[in-house]
């Protein structure tokens, strides 16, 4: 009965974290503030980050002598960002350029952090001119190689290494020696 219980807990679970999520993107200008505006929304999957697929795109409509915008997720109800944010051009919304975002995420599926760059659009390589997302799931780094560990002797002093004698440091030039000598000779 209880092995039951636990086993379906443990597909609930499974099934939990194997929804996929949907985040907003916003936009607001740096230069006059302004309130910040949606830009786009997307589902991703952190066990599958590469099915990150972009469901909503609006281009913002920036006010007059705006050159640079700050993109990031915002909480609508707190009025605050919830995830780092980016400075971005606006020269990224321009015509022939299709906006990119790069969406960091932790090992719970919250946004750490998003970021757009305006990808140049080549007709010859490619037919899917819309937005792109691109999820980077947080990753453990690699861990230092430590050294081995310092031998003590039993008073407690690091052991320092014995010197090499001279046979063994330069046992290689005796056996240059014997070689010529054995190999050489005259024309005799």
């Amino acid at each position: 009965m209880r092995f039951a219980t636990l086993l379906g807990a443990l597909c609930a679970a499974t099934l939990a974290t194997a929804t996929p999520r949907t985040a907003h993107i916003y936009v607001q200008p740096v230069q006059g503030g302004g309130k910040p505006t949606p830009l786009a929304e997307f589902a991703y999957d952190v066990a599958a980050p590469s099915t990150a697929e972009v469901l909503t795109y609006e281009a913002p409509d920036l006010p007059d002598g705006t050159s640079t915008v700050r993109v990031g997720v915002y909480d609508v109800a707190t009025k605050k960002w919830s995830s780092g944010t980016t400075v971005a051009s606006v020269d990224n919304f321009s015509k022939g350029f299709a906006p990119n975002f790069l969406v960091s995420v932790d090992a719970s599926g919250a946004v750490v952090s998003a970021t757009l760059k305006g990808v140049q659009i080549d007709a010859g390589h490619t037919r899917d001119f819309g937005p792109q997302v691109v999820l980077l799931p947080e990753a453990r780094g690699t861990q230092p190689a430590l050294n081995k560990p310092v031998v003590l002797n039993p008073e407690g002093k690091r052991e320092e290494p014995q010197e090499k004698t001279l046979l063994q440091k330069y046992w290689w030039v005796l056996a240059i020696v014997a070689f010529i000598a054995v190999s050489g000779g005259g024309d005799k």
